[in-house]
């Protein structure tokens, strides 16, 4: 794909791009029109919750034509780690749908590893170059094309939150061992920290149980504030440490307003994400017009991560 280049992520962009990527696919010749149903597979790790951009998708796609039940059939798997994660990918590459969704890390790494030729879109990730998915932000080869989140840089969360906590002297981070991105995530908390004289309180958590016996050992004042350094974390018990965090007042580091607009039963996130979907559906419909496997283009964006 050869996305041209805006500020920000017009709704059009992301609709063209999943578009794009079924019309490219030849339609079989004959005297009697056949209505072309497109199958795309789209996956997802977070048992607790939906991509919320994932009914805006829909609504993107019924937009540019593409309905359910009419010339459209959306395959969404929700699993519970990497590892499923990878099944699911398996699973979905052996059916050969038209396209591939992968919501965020996890199911980008699943999917390169189950196909090289199915178009995948992705969404909400941090660093693909980084991650060896992608050769470039501007041109990241291979099947692969989406969009980065901004939202996910640890540095600069960090410094804002120490913006707003101006008493922040020892802050508990959260690490998850097993997460690929952790050592980038810790690498710049750490270099934060040494330029703002705060302290870091590290520990390294897996499971429901880890995060609570951290949370239990704490003792008043031990620390100011957490942040969760991983984005295995984030996915995965975000609803969990926002608990904990607020139980002993502690103020947590996040840049995801539904964390919070969850808590408040607050319908403002949902509406943002439902947007952002909308925008991702014209990425897969632009992606659509390029020739299989197509050669794509990654575009950053500061929409909120699923």
């Amino acid at each position: 794909m050869n996305a041209s280049r805006s500020p920000g992520m017009p709704r059009r962009t992301f609709l063209a791009v999943i578009a794009g990527s079924l019309i490219a696919r030849p339609r079989a010749a004959g005297a009697q029109t056949v209505v072309k149903v497109w199958r795309i597979g789209l996956f997802h790790v977070g048992l607790d919750h939906v991509p919320p951009s994932l009914d805006g998708l829909r609504d993107g796609l019924k937009a540019l034509g593409y309905e359910e039940g009419k010339n459209l059939q959306l395959d969404f798997r929700n699993v519970a780690d990497e590892a499923a994660a990878r099944v699911a990918a398996a699973d979905l590459a052996r059916a050969r749908p038209d396209l591939l969704v992968a919501f965020e890390n996890q199911t980008l790494r699943a999917a390169k590893a189950a196909t090289s030729q199915i178009p995948v879109v992705f969404l909400h990730v941090t660093d693909p170059v980084a991650a060896g998915v992608a050769v470039s932000l501007a041109h990241p080869g291979r099947n692969m094309t989406g969009f980065i989140a901004l939202g996910n840089a640890p540095s600069k969360e960090a410094e804002l939150f120490k913006q707003l906590v101006p008493g922040l002297r020892r802050l508990l981070v959260l690490s998850d061992p097993d997460d690929p991105g952790g050592p980038l995530y810790r690498r710049q908390v750490h270099q934060v920290g040494v330029a703002l004289k705060f302290q870091l309180v590290e520990r390294d958590v897996r499971s429901q149980t880890d995060i609570e016996r951290v949370f239990a050992s704490l003792s008043h004042g031990a620390v100011d504030g957490v942040f969760i350094a991983s984005l295995n974390l984030r996915v995965k018990f975000h609803s969990l440490i926002l608990r904990l965090a607020s139980e002993q007042h502690l103020p947590v580091a996040g840049h995801r307003k539904e964390w919070w607009s969850r808590a408040r039963s607050s319908p403002t996130r949902k509406a943002s994400a439902r947007s952002g979907g909308r925008r991702r559906a014209a990425t897969w419909t632009r992606s659509s017009r390029e020739p299989s496997p197509p050669t794509f283009r990654s575009r950053p964006t500061s929409t909120p991560s699923s």
